[in-house]
């Protein structure tokens, strides 16, 4: 690994500013079958998104492809938190990387119940998904709500002491609100974005794709609004030095780059490895060779060094 690449997040050494995010490599064995694969190559890695009881998902078709992307509604898959805890935590080699584990519930106290069992582990980090329904407060997603976020940011950092990073949803008026009221409630970082809210229709049947009807949007095709997204985040953030994961399309070393120099600490890679399962080699070069030719040490010299354009005119927003 390429010493200028070494990276403190959250309290976590990482070689490799490169976190795989949750949902795209299982509980961190599934690529591993891969000839050429290896989890050194990236600074952590989020396991799947967990919840307190097993879930059996949502029905399919679970996954559609569209031009740059795809579009997900797995439903949360998953044997539940003691199962993770008892059964895939002992089998992960926590000589390759960090682990992050990804938790979600349906109700305040399911995610500090959750943070809560996970704070007895060895796992480094918690990463807070707060895309899902409220079911007590009528489906609206926390994530949506800034108080709602606050409130679960605030109940798992009272239930534990690991790192905790919340990812913020890009379906809300005002990311900088959220992202502000979840480094008020606790946040050591946060990761953004989530996916966007999409749909595919069959127009044989007439019916959506999904099973779900509607799921999250990933790929290539969200990177614009991600990076946006990761700029307005860091307006807030880096006031109170709280680290971004930059995510959202990521799927060479320039689109790295980009997010780094938007306001992220280190860079999620996802949809990626379903195009090219050997991606993230590439991209640790790719950054390196950067910093090099711009006579940077490190990346930290490289985050948040956007210089915005001055000369903006009144009709900036119009499509003339």
């Amino acid at each position: 690994m390429h010493n200028n690449l070494k990276i403190k997040f959250c309290g976590m050494s990482l070689d490799s500013p490169i976190v795989l995010l949750s949902g795209c490599v299982g509980f961190g064995e599934e690529y591993t079958r891969i000839n050429g694969f290896s989890n050194t190559d990236v600074g952590a890695i989020c396991l799947k998104g967990t919840t307190l009881e097993p879930r059996f998902g949502n029905i399919p078709h679970r996954i559609c492809e569209t031009p740059e992307g795809m579009i997900n509604a797995i439903g949360l898959q998953n044997p539940g938190a003691d199962a993770v805890i008892n059964e895939i935590m002992p089998n992960l080699d926590k000589t390759e990387t960090r682990f992050i584990i990804n938790i979600s519930g349906s109700s305040v106290e399911e995610y500090g119940e959750i943070a809560k069992r996970f704070d007895n582990t060895d796992i480094d980090a918690i990463e807070i998904n707060i895309s899902c329904p409220n079911v007590k407060e009528g489906g609206v997603a926390f994530g949506n709500d800034p108080d709602m976020s606050y409130r679960v940011v605030e109940l798992c950092r009272k239930n534990t002491s690991k790192p905790i990073i919340t990812k913020l949803s890009p379906n809300q008026t005002d990311i900088g609100n959220s992202a502000q009221h979840c480094i008020d409630a606790g946040t050591d970082g946060l990761a953004v974005i989530n996916t966007l809210m999409g749909m595919g229709i069959n127009t044989v049947t007439r019916k959506p794709i999904i099973g779900n009807n509607q799921g999250g949007l990933s790929g290539p095709a969200i990177k614009p609004i991600a990076l946006l997204k990761v700029h307005q985040v860091y307006q807030v953030s880096k006031h109170h030095n709280v680290p971004i994961i930059g995510q959202g399309g990521i799927m060479t070393a320039n689109d790295a780059i980009e997010f780094i120099i938007a306001g992220a600490a280190t860079v999620g890679v996802g949809t990626a490895l379903f195009y090219d399962p050997l991606v993230c080699p590439k991209i640790n070069d790719g950054i390196s060779q950067y910093l090099i030719d711009n006579h940077l040490n490190s990346i930290d010299e490289l985050v948040g060094t956007l210089e915005l354009n001055t000369a903006v005119s009144q009709c900036d927003t119009s499509t003339k």
